[in-house]
């Protein structure tokens, strides 16, 4: 208990006051703050560029290796386990993972984006639309979940396989040893909380920049930093009385209603938009993303001053947003996927959600383009205001605004929910049940951050929030690339103790089942 105690006060301690001073900073010197932050963010990208673009490849490619190699046949639990949810409800809790504000803030932003300034072709042409469509398949595509699914399998396979509590600095016994239960493992948890508070941060921000965009589009309400720290504070408000309420069924009903909202939304939009060059865009823009893969995910377009300068903007800042969420997806998708074979576990991880997104960015990003290419003063509207422009140009226009304005603040609510009790898991040495004041300050935290960050971010209100996420994913992807190598020296050395391979040693393998039925036996009459 005591051993407990300090590591929830350390943990909790140390991340607090990081924390403190980034919101009293940012709150003080504003403008500073998002100087700096840009010049670090910049200094980054260009240093590090490389990096980050062959850290996920790698990380994608390891994954890969894991779903076809021996290792995949074990499970995330005891070798008798069952899955805790029947497959559909699995995958269906994947997919509201895969679905987030992100999804709805650049659905048709970000194609845009790209057709209006592709990384090679020229502007407004056809190339310029299957750079746009490829491009953003590669930014919602196998890569960022490849990362989810290492953190998610180091944690799934350390606790529910191993029996150790639910924190990142657990995953690292196997290269640390003892170590993870002292000072280093505290750090490892403050890095792990610190990239979760940014990367959701990030997420509110851009949620709140789109809420506010759609009632200035929709009822001419003010789009400036005043009214979206008053649409932040009424979230927190419903956020932080869900989190102290315990209300789990809530949010439980409030991520079925995103699903419901977000299905409604792309039917209505694949029906009222341009239907048939959906349709053939889909499998078209799929294999030129699929054919492309590789030589996308290790250029880093040196010799090409044009792609190198979107790039920074673009993929890296991606990369580094998908690095800061990887610690609060992956405690998510470990623990709904207990009892799962690791090749199970790999191949939904890294197809369901690319495939939702391949539909999702199809139907939304070309809407987008051509709702643009008939409204031309569509491509001039902000990036937060733009899904609204586009409804506005289709049918039964208000019904889609008020479906995605209703969908962005449930995605708020159940983000941020679901963020403090994984930061209040983190700071409480894994607790299951975090202490509702552990929870409180978390939620003011993430709201803090999101505000500073929006408040820092110039003209755009995007660059602070870009520059956060590329500088708090740096020091973690050091733990993630741990992580991947301390799981895969744990599994191999279970998988040679088992005699798995192609062909397994049925005769061990059922030495070892009986092993682990007698111990559970043994563990339920001590119960």
């Amino acid at each position: 208990m005591n051993q407990r105690n300090k590591n929830f006060s350390s943990v909790f301690t140390y991340a607090s006051i990081i924390v403190g001073i980034l919101v009293l900073l940012g709150a003080i010197f504003p403008d500073q703050f998002g100087t700096y932050s840009g010049a670090i963010g910049a200094w980054i990208t260009e240093a590090f560029g490389w990096y980050y673009m062959t850290l996920f490849t790698l990380i994608l490619i390891f994954c890969i290796f894991l779903g076809f190699s021996p290792i995949g046949k074990l499970k995330l639990g005891k070798p008798t386990e069952k899955p805790e949810f029947n497959t559909i409800s699995w995958l269906t809790m994947l997919f509201s993972a895969g679905m987030g504000i992100g999804l709805v803030f650049y659905g048709s932003s970000e194609p845009i984006s790209h057709y209006l300034a592709p990384p090679t072709a020229d502007a407004e042409t056809k190339a310029a639309l299957a750079e746009a469509m490829r491009s953003t398949f590669l930014h919602y595509g196998f890569h960022p979940w490849a990362v989810y699914g290492i953190v998610a399998l180091a944690l799934a396979y350390s606790q529910f396989r191993k029996g150790e509590v639910g924190l990142i600095s657990k995953t690292l016994r196997p290269v640390l040893g003892n170590k993870v239960d002292g000072p280093i493992g505290n750090i490892v948890d403050v890095l792990a909380v610190f990239a979760t508070i940014i990367g959701v941060a990030v997420s509110l921000g851009v949620g709140a920049m789109q809420i506010n965009g759609g009632l200035n589009y929709l009822f001419g309400i003010p789009n400036n930093i005043f009214v979206q720290g008053i649409i932040i504070a009424i979230v927190t408000v419903l956020f932080l009385y869900s989190a102290w309420s315990g209300l789990s069924k809530g949010i439980q009903y409030l991520s079925n209603l995103n699903m419901i909202l977000a299905g409604l939304l792309f039917i209505a939009i694949l029906i009222l938009g341009p239907t048939l060059l959906i349709l053939n865009m889909v499998p078209s823009a799929t294999g030129d993303y699929l054919s492309t893969l590789i030589f996308s995910s290790l250029d880093v377009a040196p010799l090409n001053e044009q792609k190198h300068e979107w790039m920074q903007s673009w993929t890296i800042y991606y990369w580094g947003w998908w690095m800061s969420w990887s610690p609060f997806v992956g405690i998510f998708i470990a623990r709904v996927s207990r009892g799962r074979s690791i090749r199970e576990f790999i191949l939904a991880v890294l197809f369901v959600p690319t495939i939702v997104s391949i539909f999702w960015f199809s139907a939304f990003g070309l809407t987008g383009i051509e709702a643009g290419q008939s409204v031309p003063q569509l491509f001039e509207l902000p990036p937060e205001t733009q899904l609204f422009g586009i409804f506005n140009e289709l049918p039964i226009s208000i019904i889609l605004s008020i479906i995605a304005l209703v969908l962005i603040s449930s995605f708020f609510i159940t983000s941020a929910d679901s963020a403090t009790f994984v930061l209040g898991m983190q700071t409480a040495f894994g607790t299951l049940h975090p202490k509702n004041f552990v929870k409180i300050v978390w939620g003011l935290s993430l709201s803090a951050i999101a505000y500073v960050l929006l408040l820092s971010g110039g003209e755009t209100g995007l660059d602070a929030l870009q520059s956060a996420a590329i500088i708090s994913a740096l020091p973690f992807s050091v733990v993630v690339i741990l992580m991947a190598v301390a799981f895969y020296k744990d599994a191999n050395q279970e998988r040679k103790y088992l005699g798995l391979t192609l062909t397994p040693n049925k005769k061990r393998m059922k030495e070892y089942m009986d092993e682990t039925r007698s111990q559970d036996d043994h563990d339920n009459s001590k119960e």
